[in-house]
């Protein structure tokens, strides 16, 4: 069975960074470090890249090394690699989660997200997951979500989208 990251929770930073990631995704973590048994502490690769904007992103060691794989097979010395690399290898950290579920945000990623202690939202998006501040998350994600959904006939299922 494949474990993914799913729901939406909402956990407190403190001033120095640390923060609880949610006892779900601290269990996909673990599945996807291939270093993990009972005992040892997860890892996970936070990524930052300008390509974000307002958000993180939350990668466990299986799924960002994949992503890598694929970089590195694209043509040496390709501009898109080039680019790639930079925003994805460049721009991401590899964190650990210790035994109490938490982790220390660095105040650069902080900052990104315009903050230095508040809450947060963690969004499970299945392979990865989103960290928002939670008032930008509010604006950004929610009113669009709301937006596009009063748009559709009543009784409108969104998993059609998959049958395209």
């Amino acid at each position: 069975m494949v474990l993914s990251f799913t729901g939406e929770h909402t956990q407190k930073v403190d001033g120095k960074g640390r923060m609880s990631i949610p006892a779900d995704f601290r269990r996909v973590l673990e599945a996807g470090d291939p270093e993990w048994t009972t005992g040892l502490s997860p890892r996970m690769y936070l990524l930052y890249g300008d390509h974000l904007k307002n958000q993180l992103h939350g990668y466990t060691v299986d799924e960002f090394n994949a992503v890598v794989e694929q970089i590195n097979a694209m043509p040496r010395g390709s501009a898109d690699k080039k680019k790639l690399s930079r925003l994805i290898i460049g721009q991401s950290i590899k964190l650990d989660v210790d035994k109490d579920g938490r982790t220390v945000m660095p105040i650069k990623q902080r900052q990104k997200l315009g903050l230095t202690d508040g809450e947060l939202i963690f969004s499970g998006l299945g392979d990865h997951f989103e960290i928002w501040k939670a008032e930008t998350f509010s604006k950004e994600v929610a009113e669009d979500l709301s937006g596009w959904l009063e748009e559709q006939e009543d009784g409108y299922d969104p998993l059609i989208l998959l049958d395209g």
